[in-house]
């Protein structure tokens, strides 16, 4: 019995030891994998699987509007892949090319601008500025205080020539002379002990005494004025007299404003010492980061353009239909067909590809063509057009893209199935990453970076989606650095 009660303890034991282990002793695995931030290529694709068809009429349309400048066949001339079949007049694209080539190269030096910082030159200029505003400041201070001490004299004169008396009225105004006198003092004595250490915070501090200062003398002038205005002095002090109270009014007036106006110089100096100093924000550099990608795309949009002006012919063909003439308009969404051919090799490849994946496909774009029935080959082939009206199968929209051989076996036979993949996109040397460690929240897509040791989060932003969920990384990460990877 007590050999069965020892047993039971010793298992007890052995289950405390292993719980205590597995949560406090045993370290705990990470749940996510370490990624390098490497430089690589992005291939987009779109896969599906279409089928081999006796090849069709392929009617062909410029991707831009204009006017048609040339015509280079005739109804039954035979064409070469690639060959022009007629061409866009060019010259207003040409002319917004070189405005947006101009303004790529304007943006380009201001970013680069912002990335080398401030030069040794501006900041100096800076320093220069506000030095020359601080001057300005002390010389403001002492030309206001004279205006206030111009005050006294007015004052002074008026108490002497009408307020003499006991009256409640010369003691109010004898009052405020004072008041006057004692403020103007004090503040002279701290403006000429600042003349002596004429340093930033002492000019500060005078600054502001002489602005408290000021005020004070207005406020007593106020109220001087509102004497003259009793009923036993209003016929006394002459309107000459009342206006020299008014003059030294509006010169306090004047004294607050320079004053404040030139303390406002010299802050204004200072921050942009301090901006000049600090080198560029990140806030900058991201803004004039994205002027520069913007204009590159307008440039880029403008080259495809005028690229695409020239119509060619996507494959080996005869020519059946020309339907427009040299000076016509033509519209990209037009239902009209310029020219219409009659491929030469008789057969194609019907795919059927979904609305979400139909806008990454071009004209041209490269294929690779796998066909069940010649295992272990690739045939390359390419988009040669792409139908606008759209397709619904099972309730989801298609449109039918049509995909020629460039070399097709002879064998090949029309119904056989045909499994493509369309390279759609490709960027080569670029910042690439696995789309798993990509976090999005709020329409903003982060990541988690592993430095000193421990996760921090970083915003990012991504360009291409490519095929293996590899992501292009346009700004918020460098080579090198580690990121999180769920497993």
């Amino acid at each position: 019995m007590k050999t069965k009660k020892i047993a039971l303890i010793t298992i007890a034991v052995i289950a405390i030891f292993l719980i205590i282990y597995n949560f406090f002793l045993k370290e705990k695995k990470a749940d996510f994998t370490l990624f390098e931030v490497v430089k690589g290529s992005v291939i987009q694709e779109v896969s599906e699987t279409g089928q081999v068809q006796q090849g069709e009429e392929i009617k062909l349309n410029f991707k831009t509007a204009g006017a048609i400048d040339w015509i280079y066949i005739k109804v039954g001339q035979e064409v070469w892949s690639g060959s022009a079949l007629a061409r866009l007049d060019t010259n207003q694209l040409k002319i917004e090319l070189n405005e947006s080539q101009f303004a790529q190269k304007v943006a380009e030096a201001k970013f680069n601008q912002i990335l080398a910082g401030t030069s040794l030159e501006e900041i100096k200029l800076a320093e220069t500025a506000l030095k020359n505003a601080r001057q300005a400041l002390q010389d403001t201070i002492d030309v206001s205080y004279e205006k206030g001490s111009g005050t006294l004299t007015t004052v002074n004169s008026i108490q002497k020539i009408y307020f003499t008396g006991n009256d409640q009225e010369s003691i109010i105004i004898k009052d405020k002379k004072n008041e006057i006198e004692n403020v103007l003092i004090e503040t002279k004595q701290y403006i000429d002990s600042t003349k002596s250490n004429p340093t930033d915070e002492n000019i500060d501090s005078a600054f502001l005494k002489l602005k408290s200062a000021l005020e004070d003398v207005y406020a007593d002038l106020t109220v001087i004025r509102n004497v003259t205005e009793n009923v036993n002095y209003r016929n006394t002090v002459t309107l000459a007299d009342k206006t020299s109270l008014d003059t030294a009014k509006t010169n306090i007036s004047t004294g607050l404003a320079n004053i404040n106006t030139a303390q406002g110089n010299v802050k204004e100096a200072e921050d942009a010492l301090t901006i000049k100093k600090a080198g560029p924000r990140q806030t900058d550099v991201t803004y004039y980061q994205a002027q520069v990608e913007q204009a590159r795309a307008k440039v880029d949009l403008l080259e495809i353009q005028i690229k695409e002006v020239t119509l060619r012919s996507p494959v080996r063909a005869r020519v059946t239909e020309i339907n427009k003439k040299i000076g016509e308009t033509v519209q990209p969404t037009s239902n009209d067909n310029v020219i219409v051919i009659l491929p030469a090799d008789p057969y194609d490849i019907k795919v059927n590809i979904y609305e979400e994946d139909i806008v990454k496909v071009k004209i041209d774009d490269p294929v690779d063509i796998k066909l069940p029935a010649f295992p272990n080959q690739i045939f390359p082939g390419k988009v040669i057009s792409i139908n606008p009206a759209e397709e619904l199968i099972e309730g989801v929209v298609y449109y039918q893209v049509t995909i020629s051989f460039e070399n097709p076996p002879q064998e090949i036979k029309p119904g056989m199935s045909a499994d493509v993949t369309i390279k759609t996109a490709q960027k080569d040397d670029v910042l690439i990453i696995p789309g798993a460690g990509i976090e999005k929240k709020n329409d903003k897509m982060f990541v988690r970076i592993f430095k000193n040791e421990k996760l921090e989060e970083t915003e990012i932003q991504t360009g291409l989606n490519g095929k293996d969920d590899l992501v292009e990384i346009i700004s918020g990460l460098a080579e090198g650095e580690q990121i999180a990877v769920p497993k």
